[in-house]
């Protein structure tokens, strides 16, 4: 930490991507109420997030972080949570054995309520307003009323990322992330029309785990097998939320944001000197960073040296966000960047910002072979540079929505009008991400991973 910081310390710099709320009192009063809450999460648990971390930026473990592109109120149900939740532990087993590692499991979720957007304003109809930032700013319906940005959705973010935490809590201990049950609902993916490659995959997990059941390692002897450590994880966008909820740990005495187990700085708020890194640069959590192709090897140099300046590993993450077809160009300058710098990071592949386009119909969408192209890319520049490709960092959910053109479904730009219920970006669906998660276990398991006990 900064020597002298305190958490209110980004309000002296400039500021990005926040809102102006015209009620200062009213903000004042919610920031108050926010500060006497109990935090969201606690310090061990974030400690413990950071020490998985450390495992995946020395090669032995790999980081799967997905989840909601912007968290909703009117859509916020244990159904949602639920699905979300099981793409993601059917993704991470078919990634531990293609990895040969333990899985680090992250959602976009239980706090992921805010978003940079490219304008601050929009227009319909001839109509001007300011720009929707997520419901823990303003309303999504196009009105006056609805885009004036509202402090009191504050507490409304925080009941329900409160609630999605004690619902994900009990699954990932009470019987639901049982690997068995897991894999079987994997097994009904495979078994689907055009999905051959993928049953092979499928069919050696089902060996793995019949011969550790034979063997006498089953769910009552090994209690990894059926509990899970997942985590949360969002942009600190809105510094009122975060610095209100912001702890000192009883155990160290260190400032701790309480909204999450890991916080992220976007490609929009990377400014060195500027309130987001401020801020994350004083909390003990685990800070990922976006890198997407304006960032140039000075500025992560100096980000490097505000946010982890004792280099301890497993406190950053650089998250790469550069499009498909331009990873080539950015990718290795950054990386030899950190090199320069000697710094411990973990390395994560954002396959989805970078390949936004307008589709035919109108809707924005993300095809699924430019989402794979980028990680494929990914992959093949971290072998060619003789470093660790950590992660991977995916918008998804567990809803058979249609927001992502491509995938073993073949969604069609035609299709997009079916399902498209993101309030902001184009998210993959479940069956994509799971496909996705089998094409990147293929090239875990063709990079050569370095051998460990795999285990979820």
């Amino acid at each position: 930490m900064t020597t002298g910081w305190t958490k209110s310390d980004w309000r002296k710099k400039p500021r990005e991507q926040m809102p102006d709320y015209p009620d200062a009192a009213a903000l004042a009063a919610v920031e108050a109420q926010l500060a006497k809450y109990p935090p969201l999460v606690f310090a061990g648990e974030a400690r413990r997030l950071k020490h998985a971390l450390g495992e995946v930026a020395e090669g032995r473990a790999f980081l799967l972080q997905g989840g909601d592109c912007a968290e909703s109120f009117a859509e916020f149900s244990a159904d949602n949570i639920r699905d979300t939740f099981r793409v993601m532990l059917q993704m991470a087993v078919v990634l531990t054995w293609g990895a040969k590692l333990p899985v680090v499991k992250v959602g976009r979720m239980a706090g992921q309520f805010a978003k940079p957007r490219s304008a601050p304003t929009e227009v319909m109809g001839g109509v001007e307003l300011p720009s929707y930032r997520g419901d823990i700013i303003n309303g999504f319906d196009f009105t006056p009323e609805a885009r004036i940005p509202d402090p009191a959705r504050m507490l409304q973010a925080y009941t329900q990322a409160a609630a999605s935490l004690n619902l994900l809590r009990a699954f990932s201990t009470g019987g639901f992330a049982d690997i068995g049950r897991v894999h079987s609902w994997t097994l009904g993916f495979a078994d689907q029309d055009k999905a051959e490659r993928y049953r092979e995959i499928s069919g050696r997990i089902s060996d793995a785990l019949e011969f550790m059941s034979a063997a006498g390692v089953s769910a009552r002897t090994a209690p990894s097998l059926s509990q899970v450590d997942f985590y949360t994880s969002h942009e600190a966008l809105l510094l009122e939320y975060e610095e209100a909820l912001c702890r000192i740990d009883s155990t160290t005495g260190l400032p701790v944001a309480g909204s999450g187990h890991m916080i992220w700085i976007g490609d929009r708020t990377r400014q060195p000197d500027g309130a987001h890194v401020t801020f994350c640069e004083g909390v003990q959590n685990p800070i990922g960073l976006k890198c997407g192709p304006s960032l140039t090897s000075d500025d992560l140099k100096r980000l490097i040296e505000r946010l982890n300046p004792t280099n301890e590993a497993g406190r950053l993450t650089l998250i790469a966000r550069f499009g498909a077809g331009k990873v080539g160009e950015h990718l290795p300058r950054l990386i030899r960047a950190v090199r320069e710098a000697g710094a411990h990071v973990v390395w994560s592949c954002d396959p989805m910002h970078g390949n936004t386009i307008k589709s035919a119909s109108g809707y924005k969408t993300r095809p699924f072979e430019s989402v794979l192209r980028e990680v494929r890319e990914f992959f093949e520049i971290h072998r060619a540079e003789g470093t660790i490709p950590g992660g991977v960092h995916f918008e998804m959910t567990g809803k058979d929505v249609t927001e992502c053109t491509g995938g073993l479904r073949a969604v069609s730009d035609e299709d997009l009008s079916d399902r498209y219920h993101t309030a902001c970006d184009p998210r993959l669906n479940a069956s994509q991400a799971l496909e996705l998660a089998f094409l990147v276990a293929e090239e875990l398991s063709a990079a050569g991973t370095r051998p460990a006990a795999a285990a979820l």
